[in-house]
């Protein structure tokens, strides 16, 4: 284990625009994109564990009103110009919705991005994640954003990196009364936001960074991932040798301990990335059920350090939900425990998906999966995802036909 990135090597690998379309990519990287045009073909029915939808999600009313988010995005709006308003906004149902990708080449963006935006107008974007996200959630994503600005300065390849170039959607019309959404997707910082009224879908949400913490510069002493990484790691060293022997999947995330499905170019272990809306995730390791007291709050606590990204009233009552359904929530792990090696985990119960996963350098030249690079992850299953399942309960109260808002009779 390398104990601080700056004693790795830069990658050799050649430059691919964070902000034009890239055109000429790797073979995997070409792969990658072709799956997610045709993901976006198939009908959205979200993630499942055999296959089959279970009608669990409760949507519940945040504790304070959603028109902060709403106002946010009226001005994100109102702050652009015309030809800004065509390229950022979207159809509630358009395609894109599904095409955010967490890698740093510009293959799949579309929107506006950051860096094209006047200070105020980039002010406004701001505002919008602010409203949405909880304070360190907020903290995360922007710093998230900044050391991907710091890859710019120590690789020299400012076409690549920035801290501005994430490309911004807006679904639909901001309003108090019909749904909306908005998305922000660049590197390792992919979000997807659905507004109903009171209620809040907010997955998949993708966070990660490589490096994780910054020894040197302006940025010194940030670290992010920490607390996703910490909670799992708690989580794990609660477990006595027999719950061990059922959590543990593989001991170690060297390649060759890995079968091929687990050495993901981009994903690594993770099951719900990018384009696996639909993915059919089996579960595996222990259940909640199985565990003490104390585990079974630390297993909440897991759950809490991803649902913790979104602003606090929907967090409490979307950690209310998860609560609610700890006996069939399972926990899983690949990797060592120790001090410094690097590991996967997954939490998955039928309300709420989490993946935390290392991976090998992209940036830095190491070959193998370190603490240095991590990618975390939050999906509802069920249809929760985009906020398809809030959406389908709303139009089955409401008639648009008429273009109005209608209540359906019966």
């Amino acid at each position: 284990m390398t104990a601080d990135w700056t004693e790795l090597g830069m990658a050799d690998r050649p430059s691919r625009s964070a902000r034009s379309r890239v055109h000429e990519m790797p073979p995997f990287m070409a792969e990658a994109v072709q799956t997610g045009r045709a993901a976006v073909e198939e009908p959205l029915r979200g993630i499942t564990t055999d296959g089959v939808l279970r009608d669990v999600l409760s949507w519940p009313l945040t504790r304070d009103r959603c028109s902060e988010i709403t106002e946010a995005g009226i001005e994100v709006m109102e702050s652009l110009t015309p030809d800004q308003r065509g390229r950022i906004r979207h159809a509630l149902d358009a395609s894109e919705w599904r095409l955010w990708f967490n890698i740093h080449p510009n293959v799949l963006r579309h929107g506006v991005m950051l860096e094209d935006l006047t200070v105020a107008q980039r002010a406004a974007a701001l505002r919008l994640l602010r409203a949405t996200l909880s304070d360190r959630g907020y903290e995360q994503a922007r710093n998230i954003m900044r050391i991907n600005g710091f890859l710019a300065e120590v690789t020299g390849m400012r076409d690549d990196f920035g801290e501005w170039p994430y490309f911004l959607s807006i679904f639909g019309d901001p309003s108090e009364r019909e749904p909306w959404g908005w998305q922000i997707d660049g590197h390792h910082l992919n979000l997807n936001v659905m507004v109903l009224g009171d209620r809040l879908s907010m997955t998949p949400s993708l966070m990660g960074s490589e490096p994780c913490r910054v020894e040197i510069g302006p940025l010194a002493g940030t670290e992010v991932m920490r607390d996703e990484q910490r909670a799992g790691l708690t989580l794990m060293r609660s477990l006595d040798d027999k719950q061990l022997e059922i959590a543990v999947q593989h001991s170690s995330l060297h390649p060759a301990d890995l079968p091929a499905s687990l050495n993901g170019p981009i994903d690594g272990r993770m099951q719900a990335g990018a384009f696996r809306d639909n993915a059919v995730i089996q579960t595996e390791g222990l259940r909640g059920d199985a565990l003490s007291d104390h585990q079974r709050s630390l297993l909440r606590g897991v759950v809490g350090a991803f649902v913790g990204w979104s602003r606090d009233d929907y967090a409490e009552v979307k950690m209310a939900e998860v609560e609610s359904h700890l006996d069939e929530t399972w926990f899983t792990w690949m990797g060592v425990v120790g001090d410094f090696g690097p590991f996967y985990y997954r939490v998955q119960s039928p309300v709420a998906l989490a993946e935390f996963d290392h991976h090998a350098g992209v940036v830095f030249d190491n070959v193998e999966p370190s603490r240095h690079h991590a990618h975390a992850i939050l999906r509802v299953p069920n249809g929760g995802d985009y906020g398809a399942d809030l959406l389908r309960r709303h139009h089955e109260q409401y008639d648009h036909g008429s273009g109005e808002h209608v209540p359906r009779s019966g």
